[in-house]
């Protein structure tokens, strides 16, 4: 086998890929009995139609057409491993010579993996986040929790409505004096300070009594969902139908054994503290490892292709098409939700992925050069910590990443996170 190898635009390389006639013959007979076997010939059992019947019967273009599709994609592995490149997309065939008897020859475009100037990334410094947790932050724990123990009363028929209020009122919104779509409600609950409506719609509910209406006056924001109404005055004719008060249980030893596991208020506000103290340790260490691994990739230079974002991107809109599915929703009706179309969306997540694809290519680097392997029983113990995720077997879950041909990016990915912790191991002291 012969390859030549020329650089094109947009950091592709087209390799020439040249094999020797004899391999073309082989596929050839190995093609005969594939299509032998795919196809119905009068008089011949399936798969016992000799070679020549098949070449009268298909063509011989339909012959080599078939006998390429078996001899190139080992010719092009073979050319990858002897040239020492590591594509990142899929090639582009262009067939140049395709002959009986002749040697085949064919055009394989791939861009390869990009190389990486590393910078400094040993002896880095960083900052770790303060790790606290105060009196306040308990307290607005422990009222979160009286909240969802909650009930509500009905207020007093002279009441008017306050903030922290819960409401039901009718409304007609109008803008040019015209009702609009999705302006109308009747019985709409409302809590007072949620924000719920358009910036100023709740405050102007404030000192109104139950069964009072009155008009409220609005802008819709620019940036408003329905392009139609940004940025336009609307009026709201309004109606109170009811007026709710919350009333938040005592905070006392007996409402503490009743909601909780813990037997009083002082074993709940040291046990909370614990809680938050180690979710605010976790948080701290994950910006702290982020600080670090932002300076490693900040220091190094790569030019990413942009088939690499591209497919990152891809990445990201199914891990979120996915996460919408897990909480009932599609796509679509996100994107309507949203007010945006895949093509900004997908232009929303570009930064993000040519960063991930940056810190992934450097830490790749970096095993490389500090000579990290990865051994089998790693990839099982991730496994495992997978199959216990999902509720499966590892062997069940190693059956599905091998048929995904998941395997190697499995090795890849515990090789990245055993680069990132030889990093954070050699921290300046």
């Amino acid at each position: 086998m012969k390859v030549s190898i020329e650089k094109a635009d947009n950091q592709k390389l087209v390799l020439t890929i040249e094999t020797p006639a004899d391999e073309l013959g082989k596929s050839v007979d190995v093609a005969c009995k594939q299509l032998a076997n795919r196809v119905n010939i009068p008089g011949f059992r399936k798969g016992h139609a000799p070679k020549q019947i098949i070449v009268q019967r298909l063509g011989e273009t339909a012959i080599l057409d078939e006998a390429f599709e078996i001899l190139a994609p080992k010719a092009f592995d073979d050319a990858l491993v002897e040239q020492k490149i590591e594509p990142v997309d899929r090639p582009q065939i262009e067939i140049v010579t395709l002959e009986k008897g002749k040697n085949v020859v064919f055009k394989a475009t791939v861009t390869p993996k990009p190389e990486v100037s590393l910078g400094e990334y040993k002896g880095l410094k960083a900052q770790m986040p303060a790790v606290e947790v105060n009196d306040e932050q308990i307290a607005e724990q422990i009222k979160n929790m009286r909240t969802h123990h909650a009930k509500m009363t009905d207020a007093a028929a002279d009441a008017v409505v306050e903030k922290d209020n819960f409401i039901t009122l009718d409304f007609l919104g109008k803008v040019d004096d015209k009702p609009f779509d999705g302006g109308e409600g009747k019985d709409y609950p409302l809590q007072i300070g949620s924000n719920s409506f358009i910036a100023g719609f709740e405050d102007q509910l404030i000192g109104m009594k139950l069964g009072e209406e009155k008009d409220v006056n609005v802008t819709f924001p620019q940036d408003y969902q329905e392009p139609s109404l940004a940025g336009k005055p609307a009026v709201f004719h309004c109606k109170i139908n009811s007026i709710k008060i919350q009333e938040l249980p005592e905070l006392n030893d007996e409402f503490v054994k009743k909601s909780t596991s813990y037997d009083n208020v002082e074993d709940l506000k040291k046990n909370l503290r614990e809680i938050m103290l180690k979710s605010a340790q976790t948080r701290a260490e994950g910006e702290y490892r982020t600080q670090v691994m932002k300076q490693v990739a900040d220091n190094a230079a790569v030019d990413i292709p942009e088939v690499m974002v591209d497919n990152r991107v891809n990445s990201m809109l199914n891990e979120l098409s996915a996460n919408l599915q897990s909480h009932g929703m599609n796509m679509e009706q996100y994107l309507k939700y949203s007010n945006t179309d895949i093509a900004k969306l997908r232009e929303t997540y570009r930064e993000a992925a040519k960063e991930a694809v940056k810190s992934d290519l450097v830490l790749e680097k970096i095993a490389k050069l500090e000579n990290i392997k990865v051994e089998t029983r790693e990839v099982d113990t991730e496994i495992a910590m997978m199959a216990a995720r999902y509720g499966s077997t590892p062997k069940e879950v190693k059956k599905i990443i091998t048929k995904n041909g998941y395997i190697t990016s499995l090795f890849d990915t515990i090789g990245r996170k055993k680069a990132a912790q030889f990093v954070m191991d050699n921290l300046a002291k």
